[in-house]
């Protein structure tokens, strides 16, 4: 359970575990969504709408949906990447003519 700031989702998708975002502004409502698109974690709840049964709803949700605890495993792949050096590639080829 976090706010969903872009690097503390990037390390909850990196470490493989489901993430139940809680956003207050900005970008967090993007990430709370998709993180939720992608399977990996609950509905987000809005903190200005947050009651405690939908902060208990969506950790129970985190923690016991099998869907959600197979998608985490996304992190796997994620470890697998060398994002720098891909950012590299992507950035040379728009470079090129």
């Amino acid at each position: 359970m976090h706010h969903g700031e872009a690097g503390t989702t990037a390390a909850g998708l990196r470490a493989g575990v489901p993430s139940f975002i809680i956003p207050h502004f900005t970008d967090q409502p993007y990430w709370g969504q998709r993180i939720y698109d992608l399977g990996v974690g609950p509905k987000p709840r809005p903190r200005h709408k947050l009651t405690a049964e939908k902060l208990a709803d969506g950790i129970e949700t985190a923690v016991s949906d099998s869907t959600i605890r197979q998608r985490a495993a996304l992190g796997a792949k994620i470890r697998t990447e060398d994002g720098v050096a891909r950012a590299v590639e992507i950035f040379e080829q728009c470079l090129r003519p």
